[in-house]
């Protein structure tokens, strides 16, 4: 038996964009990916704002640069969040697929 859920749907795991992104680009949420720069918006963690280090869609959680609790042993962990807690303030649009998308949209709504 596989150790991790590849039936979790990509689309779980996703954020509502900033005001500014949602008017460029006419979306209220996009998938969360790594790259993407987020703002915490509830929790421990609120008001910090970093890059997404990486993205566990089985376990629909995400980590950012900068967040990490000290273990007992003295060493840094990552702390894994929920998408929903936070906001793309930022996308990583290196990815040519990624950016038509959106830029397709945009050109409709304009």
């Amino acid at each position: 038996m596989p150790t991790h859920n590849m039936t979790i749907p990509r689309k779980l795991v996703r954020a509502p964009l900033s005001k500014e992104l949602r008017e460029k680009y006419g979306f209220r949420t996009a998938t969360v990916r790594k790259g993407d720069t987020v703002l915490v918006m509830r929790g421990d963690y609120k008001g910090h704002e970093g890059k997404v280090v990486s993205v566990d869609y089985s376990k629909n959680r995400i980590t950012i640069e900068g967040i990490n609790v000290k273990k007992t042993d003295g060493s840094l962990r990552p702390v894994p969040i929920h998408p929903s807690k936070v906001m793309i303030t930022k996308l990583d649009l290196t990815d040519e697929w990624r950016k038509e998308k959106f830029e397709s949209k945009g050109r409709e709504n304009a």
